[in-house]
């Protein structure tokens, strides 16, 4: 081994390698600071590229959340909405399996229950229809040349009815016993085209027609005897419903004092009539026809000659109260509207009496006013039934004595207009209830003799005779709906005339008779639809004045 002496040692060696060594830390420094550059540009790069990452996420984030609702906007809050189950597609897949099973089961059940229900109706149909079958070749009812096998006839009737059926043969009969009459026979005739109703005791008041629904008006049926006819316009319709109402009492179930039902109405649809009055006095009783202008022709006879008295309608009967025959009478004459033929004395007022006014409701009849021999003016209002024979009740009282007024009609009351002693009063009284008359208005003069008419709207009071002037030709109309005073709304025919019937039909006031320098018979007629003038439209069979008018 060598050793190196200090003094032997080269410097120059020294320094060559120090200087080599040095520039060698130089080298690797200056690699160093290079690489610390590129680091530094390289983590700046990759942090620019993160924060802009972590912003989109950021981003996509908030939106995410603030499109969620509030219990749904955290991973939690859906974990547990999902019920926590990390197999939940498993398991709704295995529940909609079971859902699309039931379906098809209650498919299947529904059908089979469809099948069995129809099965059920279709086996009741089938029943039914074998016992129409069986029931309509019993029962060929021919009319005009129709087939009427389908036609239903439908018996309604009251207490103590009993119905029985023979359909053996094309007229249907059905024979009936009530409690108030021994026996009666329906016969529906399809080859006579008509309608029959035998019963050994005759009151039309007992049955009510319809046929189609419609309520037959009287006026299409007759009676004569014990047997009534409904006369169809047309031939019976195949399929067609008849209905034959029978009700133990008078009157119609439904049917009140204030005409509220049974299809009545106070207007006639066929016929008016002008019942006694002075020449005499007369006993006549003269029929005229609403549907054509033509004259009267003498259909029958009071049971006594008179005049001053009223006159009421029913539905099937016309009446005629009070009066004078030279003395006073209290008779209550009833004659039919569906045969021509004379009155019979039904019953009596409470006082007798003349100068009266007549009332009608659907089921009775009212007589009001009057004078009485002393001679006293009374107020009285009188009331008598239209489903029985019987005497007047005394019910109420108008608001003053008077005779000689005119009669009015709504459905609801009854009114009396002017009089005598000098008034132009009207009077209304309820058909409701019994009760007193109040003043409702005026007419526009004060006059006695004037004939009523009504529509179903207003009265009428027409003609008559003023004080200290005579007869006059004035046209009155007041209101049903309110109560006021009446206003002029045309002229009669005639020059004037006082003491005159009056006659109402659905469409037409008719004025019949009278007095002028004598008697008259004119028959006028002024619409009801419009106010206008009258027009002469014919002649009763003889003049008279003081007389009472009745329709049908």
């Amino acid at each position: 081994m060598t050793k190196l002496r200090l003094g032997q040692l080269d410097t120059s060696d020294i320094n060559s390698s120090v200087f080599a060594s040095a520039n060698a830390v130089n080298t690797v420094q200056s690699n160093v600071d290079s690489l610390t550059a590129t680091t530094a540009a390289n983590d700046y790069a990759t942090y620019t590229t993160l924060t802009s990452s972590i912003n989109t996420v950021q981003a996509n984030l908030t939106s995410l959340v603030s499109a969620a609702p509030t219990t749904l906007d955290t991973l939690a809050e859906i974990a547990a909405a999902l019920e926590n189950d990390a197999n939940i597609a498993v398991t709704l897949t295995t529940s909609i399996g079971t859902v699309q099973s039931n379906v098809t089961t209650l498919t299947s059940t529904a059908a089979a229950n469809d099948y069995s229900t129809y099965t059920t109706l279709s086996g009741l149909i089938d029943t039914v229809q074998d016992n129409v079958s069986s029931q309509t070749s019993n029962t060929s009812i021919v009319a005009g040349g129709t087939d009427l096998s389908n036609t239903t006839v439908f018996v309604e009737a009251g207490d103590g009815v009993l119905l029985s059926s023979n359909t053996t043969s094309k007229t249907l009969t059905i024979a009936t016993s009530m409690s108030n009459v021994t026996s009666q026979t329906i016969s529906i005739d399809g080859t006579a085209n008509s309608f029959t109703l035998t019963k050994s005791a005759s009151n039309s008041n007992m049955v009510l027609v319809m046929y189609n629904g419609l309520v037959q008006d009287p006026a299409r049926y007759s009676i004569s005897g014990s047997t009534l006819t409904l006369a169809n316009t047309a031939p019976l319709i195949a399929g067609a419903n008849l209905e034959v109402r029978y009700f133990d009492f008078f009157s119609l179930p439904g049917v009140s004092e204030s005409g509220g039902g049974g299809g009545y109405s106070f207007q006639g649809t066929v016929s008016g009539y002008s019942s006694g009055g002075a020449i005499g006095p007369v006993n006549t009783i003269d029929k005229f026809p609403f549907s054509t202008d033509s004259n009267a022709t003498d259909v029958g006879d009071l049971t006594q000659a008179r005049q001053r008295q009223a006159g009421q309608s029913s539905t099937e009967s016309g009446y005629n109260t009070g009066g004078t025959t030279g003395a006073d009478v209290s008779t209550i004459d009833k004659f039919s509207f569906s045969a021509d033929g004379n009155a019979t004395d039904v019953g009596d007022l409470t006082q007798s009496r003349n100068g009266v006014g007549g009332q009608s409701s659907s089921v009775s009849g009212y007589t009001s006013g009057g004078r009485i021999p002393t001679p006293v003016v009374v107020n009285t209002v009188d009331k008598f039934p239209f489903s029985a024979d019987a005497n007047a009740t005394d019910v109420g009282d108008l608001t003053v004595g008077r005779y000689s007024p005119a009669g009015q009609s709504s459905s609801e009351n009854g009114y009396s207009s002017g009089g005598d002693p000098s008034t132009n009063v009207i009077d209304k009284f309820p058909f409701a209830s019994d009760s007193n008359a109040t003043d409702v208005g005026d007419i526009t003069q004060v006059k006695k003799g004037a004939s009523g008419q009504s529509s179903t709207t207003s009265g009428y009071t027409s003609g008559g005779d003023v004080p200290g002037v005579g007869a006059v030709n004035s046209i009155d109309k007041f209101p049903f709906s309110s109560d006021a005073n009446a206003t002029d709304v045309g002229d009669l025919f005639v020059n004037s005339h006082g003491f005159c019937a009056g006659q109402s039909s659905t469409t037409n006031g008719y004025v019949s008779g009278g007095r002028l320098s004598g008697a008259t018979n004119p028959i006028e007629k002024f619409p009801f639809a419009t106010d206008a003038n009258a027009s002469d439209v014919g002649d009763l069979t003889q003049g008279r004045y003081m007389l009472a008018g009745q329709q049908v």
